[in-house]
């Protein structure tokens, strides 16, 4: 594995925790009258994507890489089709916990492949494997809560 691929690999997970910052921006404020039992959950969710992401602008820069500390167009589609699903939709607080759940799942897809593609030198990889960890355990916790409302 080159180091190259490392800090490709490394970019295109530091975009994906970008649009989930971006995409818990959306969703700040929009539920807590109602779920007020998720905004704990919430807030560590948020302040564990800051850490990801400074994380990873570590080890990018470590590897000699220049961090790419953007969203990815797919993220920013996402984000115009939520506020044009909740526009539409009868139960905002529903449709904005579906959304945190489809975000979280799709991050693990992507951290789930840069582990497998075998482009992750092995401190990257230990890195992505603790944050992939992060992610399963928030995923799991509003896909029940998701589920219980």
């Amino acid at each position: 594995m080159s180091n190259d691929k490392t800090i490709a690999a490394l970019n295109d997970l530091l975009k994906i925790t970008n649009d989930r910052i971006a995409g818990f921006a959306k969703v700040a404020d929009k539920v807590w009258d109602n779920y007020s039992e998720l905004r704990p959950a919430y807030d560590i969710m948020v302040g564990e994507a800051s850490g990801m992401r400074n994380d990873l602008i570590n080890l990018i820069t470590s590897k000699g890489g220049n961090p790419d500390d953007t969203t990815s167009v797919s993220g920013a589609i996402h984000r115009a089709w939520i506020d044009v699903k909740n526009s539409f939709s009868g139960d905002k607080d529903e449709s904005t916990l579906e959304n945190v759940v489809f975000g979280e799942k799709a991050a693990i897809e992507a951290y789930e492949n840069a582990l497998e593609s075998g482009d992750l030198c092995l401190e990257s990889t230990t890195v992505v494997t603790q944050q992939l960890q992060k992610l399963r355990a928030s995923y799991a916790n509003f896909d029940a809560l998701e589920h219980i409302h």
